[in-house]
């Protein structure tokens, strides 16, 4: 089979440029990083929203089923909790909370496990970290490379771009706006809704921009778009969306249903789950949230204030009250099968486009 082998697969220790995304909180599980790296991509843990306890487990059982090389990913955003719209917010989500007949629970402060879980990823030689809402500090990023530890970074924009190359990443993903989950952008106050600018437009123009390899993401789910991306410069795609219903994904089975269900036109950009801006499936809390005027939280505050709506929905099987983040490429995303196998059909499909 074409490997199509570029100099991030060298870089990273790789046979194919497909890298599977960081998909936190329930889908990228360390079955489906395990996988998709044994069969020759860069698997990917979501641990944003693990405890350190878990996360040990999590990395230990990746090394005991493969021992290719897997990445972590984690969050690095500097935004800080605020619950001073608590009341208003929770008056909004109260005729979800009665449908779905749970109470209000008592409310917290989102723990930040970012600087814990960055630690573990040293001590236990995590061979690759990638980093979302912005950049690791001068110090982490000094440990990193003094453990050998690759960095992955990333960025929304041609200056996220630029500055991730000074921070001293080693390659960067160029996040179109057609990619599911949450936007990367560094700065909401710059960019209110995160950064939305397309995957073929982003691309070239970061390439051009640095020196090291970019990996580009957003709407990409076969060959064809794989072929693509490398054609515009990039050296790899970061694939979301079609892992969702990768056998080994811990991916809700309504979720699923959605994802085989809906098409391009059905997905937006909203802050109503989590307080910053993400792409998915549009739903009934979505639009009568929105409805309801009310503003959510900033980001993880609102977050954590949805979490029992989200948690509930999912023990009942409602997709209607479930975070459904996809990308816009549903149409190319219908079927269940192995990791190893959607790999295999990528790589086919790119070879078929070369030869057509």
């Amino acid at each position: 089979m074409l490997t199509l082998q570029t100099k991030i697969c060298h870089l990273l220790g790789i046979e194919y440029p497909i890298i599977q995304a960081g998909m936190a909180g329930g889908p990228a599980t360390p079955k489906l990083a395990a996988a998709v790296s044994e069969a020759g991509g860069l698997g990917t843990l979501g641990a944003a929203y693990l405890a350190p306890g878990a996360l040990r487990k999590a990395i230990t059982a990746i090394k005991s089923a493969t021992r290719k090389p897997f990445a972590v990913n984690i969050f690095v955003s500097k935004e800080k909790d605020d619950f001073s719209r608590l009341a208003e917010v929770q008056r909004a989500l109260a005729p979800f909370r009665k449908e779905l007949n749970i109470d209000e629970p008592e409310i917290s402060n989102a723990a930040d496990w970012s600087r814990q879980q960055f630690d573990i990823c040293i001590e236990m030689g995590v061979p690759i970290i990638s980093t979302a809402f912005g950049l690791l500090d001068n110090e982490s990023m000094q440990a990193a490379k003094f453990a050998g530890i690759k960095i992955i970074a990333m960025t929304t924009t041609v200056e996220e771009a630029k500055l991730a190359e000074q921070a001293g990443a080693d390659a960067v993903v160029a996040q179109g706006s057609e990619a599911g989950g949450h936007r990367g952008t560094f700065s909401l106050a710059t960019h209110p809704d995160g950064a939305q600018i397309g995957t073929m437009s982003l691309v070239p123009q970061v390439v051009d921009a640095i020196r090291i390899p970019v990996i580009a993401a957003g709407g990409i789910a076969d060959g064809r778009g794989l072929v693509a991306a490398l054609a515009l410069g990039a050296e790899a795609v970061q694939i979301g969306t079609r892992f969702l219903l990768a056998e080994e994904a811990g991916t809700h089975p309504a979720y699923q249903q959605k994802v085989i269900d809906s098409n391009e036109e059905q997905t937006v950009i909203t802050k109503i789950f989590s307080g910053r801006p993400a792409r998915g499936i549009s739903n009934r809390f979505i639009k009568e949230f929105e409805k309801a005027g009310t503003r959510p939280l900033p980001f993880p505050s609102h977050n954590t204030v949805t979490r029992d709506i989200r948690t509930a929905a999912a023990q009942q099987n409602n997709s209607e009250f479930m975070s459904l983040w996809a990308g816009q490429s549903l149409r190319l995303v219908n079927d269940q099968m192995p990791a190893a196998q959607i790999l295999e059909e990528i790589m086919r499909n790119a070879q078929k486009t070369l030869k057509g």
